[in-house]
């Protein structure tokens, strides 16, 4: 140990929390060491910390954090770990406390889905609150995922009696040409990640009964023209590709007793360059209407793959640098006269 580096003390009450907090192989301690460059070393229920004092205040604090998630029976993974170290470096560790909250969903396995972070936590109490909630973020944040799971939350619970799932059929800047089979055959791959969702959240065989009774249906947003839609849990997907016109017409579909969730990103959108986003004007036009959230998901709330968050704030930085003007012709052109 030099003369800057110090030492601290973490204390775990219980045994449990402890190993909850090391992971398997300690993987989740090696990415604390990692990314703040300290050691920690165990001995007993004790944990010292040892390295620059800036660093071991952050690793005490991600540490304490961790370990009161975990006596609150929190899955400590490595996303958790990460969107700690973060959290502790803004100095926002202070909402540690609101990680740990009550289970949105239960899926067909058993396993309980939670929002994972504080950005989730706000878009699932705007859902619960408001009667139509907009979820905007990069690819990776949950929005469509717990969107689902609160759908079928308030469908067991029978607040509402249906569940209607759809999305613009746009393609992902590229053609697809001629699909085979019947019309539900022809829309199905537009909708596939519900189906995915709803397959996770029900099992298929359940999924398979309510949509033959009609308790779910999954449809192109084409087919909501004309209808109203009462005592239902409506989301509306990869809104970014919807025009402005659809995006309308969507959101006058509102029923008595119904809620409607729309979710993008509005950094993906795949319509014509002369077509306006659905999404994007309807963030400016109802930002200030009572009963509507606006919720702004951001790279920190994404729950994929480390690499995912990195790429995202990668493109963010490359957006935001200016892009140097080309001189003009008429300027090269005297340049060369003058020569």
């Amino acid at each position: 140990m030099t003369d800057r580096q110090i030492e601290q003390i973490v204390n775990a009450e219980r045994v449990e929390d402890l190993i909850a907090v090391f992971g398997s192989f300690d993987e989740n301690i090696k990415r604390i060491e990692d990314a703040l460059n300290v050691s920690i070393i165990n001995r007993g229920t004790d944990l010292k910390v040892t390295g620059e004092p800036e660093a071991v205040d952050k690793a005490t604090r991600t540490l304490e954090g961790l370990l009161s998630l975990a006596a609150k029976g929190e899955v400590i993974d490595e996303q958790r770990v990460r969107y700690l170290i973060t959290l502790v470096s803004e100095g926002n560790d202070a909402l540690v406390a609101k990680m740990a909250k009550d289970v949105v969903c239960i899926t067909a396995k058993g396993k309980p889905i939670k929002a994972k972070t504080v950005g989730q936590q706000e878009y699932m109490k705007a859902i619960g609150k408001n009667t139509i909630t907009i979820g905007v973020g990069p690819a990776g944040t949950g929005k469509t995922y717990l969107a689902v799971a609160a759908a079928v939350a308030a469908f067991r619970e029978r607040t509402v009696n249906r569940i209607i799932l759809t999305r613009p059929a746009v393609e992902a800047g590229e053609r697809l040409g001629f699909l085979p089979g019947d019309l539900q055959n022809k829309v199905d791959p537009y909708l596939r990640p519900l189906y995915d969702a709803l397959y996770d959240m029900l099992g298929p065989e359940t999924f398979q009964k309510y949509q033959e009774r009609g308790s779910i249906e999954v449809a192109p947003l084409a087919y909501m023209r004309g209808r109203t839609l009462d005592d239902s849990f409506i989301i509306l997907d990869e809104a970014q590709n919807t025009t402005k016109e659809q995006m309308k017409m969507f959101l006058t579909r509102l029923g008595f007793g119904s809620k409607i969730v729309i979710t993008g990103d509005v950094t993906q959108i795949d319509l014509p360059g002369d077509k306006t986003s659905g999404l994007k004007d309807a963030i400016r036009v109802l930002e200030d209407v009572k009963d509507i959230a606006i919720c702004r998901l951001t790279s920190a709330d994404v729950v994929r793959h480390a690499l995912v968050q990195q790429i995202i704030n990668a493109y963010e930085k490359a957006d935001r640098k200016p892009v140097p003007p080309k001189p003009s012709r008429k300027f090269q052109g005297n340049y060369q006269r003058k020569k």
